[in-house]
């Protein structure tokens, strides 16, 4: 019976269980941070949109009418046509799917570097952190535009090329807020128990620091999409991003809607209206996982949730 009550596991374990991480995200999220929700309704849409635009577009994002050249929006045409007769509403739709690779491929890249950087520099340490993070520094002492513009140049235009600079810059910035988390995992007493017992440095690594990091990388991934999708916008803009005939929201803004901004209005209205949406959408979810994740502002999943705080407040002083 001893041995049986010592091998079981205890109740707050079995309980935990029932409620993964991301469930009880999610029902936290719904209870206390409705603006969260309503962005993360809108990333869904965008998306949906994105993933089904074959479906959903009326024309083909390249489809070319010249005898309808800038007309307005009309029944036909939501949305108006551009200088070339192409439909605005079917090229806003094929560009959510051009956001949202970017935006989603980015942010994995930018969550990967930034991890595989901050959890060795920070379990490691020594003159290997030291080394590291004055890298890092200097890294950071460039303005991360220049940075992009430069490599962007050099590599030429494309998805790929894109998707590798905005992660793989964000991600080295991004490797301090999983250092930091490291720095105070690895003192505990279950990392240096299991240094004792013989474990190897990847095991440690992969068993007991990375599942404790996992707040701070999800609230990376979700605020970084944002800024991904802002980037890619910015460099197209400029005319280094997403080539041409490719539907990208950036790209549309420049070009013929910058040219013919005064006589269709339309041309850099609806391309900015979608990109803004789509950017208040990921913020405000982002902002709000956030919240419930770091223990700085919210107190953290698990011990320190809603009904332990409420509990510790109500308590009267004996």
């Amino acid at each position: 019976m001893v041995e049986e009550l010592a091998t079981r596991p205890p109740a707050a374990m079995l309980e935990r269980k029932k409620h993964p991480m991301l469930v009880e995200l999610v029902v936290r999220l719904v209870k206390e941070k409705p603006l969260a929700l309503v962005g993360g309704f809108i990333v869904l849409v965008v998306f949906l949109t994105g993933v089904f635009a074959d479906f959903l577009a009326p024309y083909g994002m390249a489809e070319v009418h010249p005898t309808e050249a800038l007309s307005p929006p009309s029944v036909k045409y939501i949305l108006g046509t551009d200088l070339l007769g192409r439909d605005l509403l079917s090229r806003i739709i094929f560009g959510a799917r051009v956001s949202m690779i970017v935006g989603i491929a980015g942010a994995s890249l930018n969550v990967l570097v930034a991890t595989m950087i901050g959890l060795f520099s920070g379990y490691v340490g020594g003159k290997f952190d030291i080394v590291v993070q004055r890298v890092v520094d200097a890294f950071m002492c460039f303005p991360h535009l220049i940075i992009m513009l430069t490599v962007m140049s050099i590599l030429g235009q494309g998805m790929l090329q894109l998707i590798l600079v905005l992660g793989v810059t964000a991600g080295i910035g991004q490797s301090r807020v999983v250092r930091s988390a490291v720095l105070g995992l690895k003192e505990n007493i279950y990392v240096k128990a299991a240094v004792a017992i013989g474990c190897s440095v990847p095991r440690i690594l992969y068993k007991h620091i990375l599942p404790n990091v996992m707040a701070p990388i999800i609230v990376i991934f979700t605020i970084s999409m944002g800024n991904m999708i802002l980037s890619e916008a910015t460099i197209s803009f400029l005319g280094f991003g997403i080539p041409p005939p490719a539907p990208s929201w950036g790209g549309m803004l420049s070009g013929a809607g910058r040219n013919y901004m005064m006589v269709a209005p339309w041309l850099a209205i609806w391309p900015g209206l979608a990109l803004g949406i789509a950017v208040f959408g990921i913020n405000m979810l982002g902002d709000g996982v956030r919240d419930i994740l770091d223990p700085r502002l919210r107190g953290g999943l698990g011990r320190y949730d809603t009904a332990t705080r409420k509990k510790s407040r109500d308590k009267k002083p004996s």
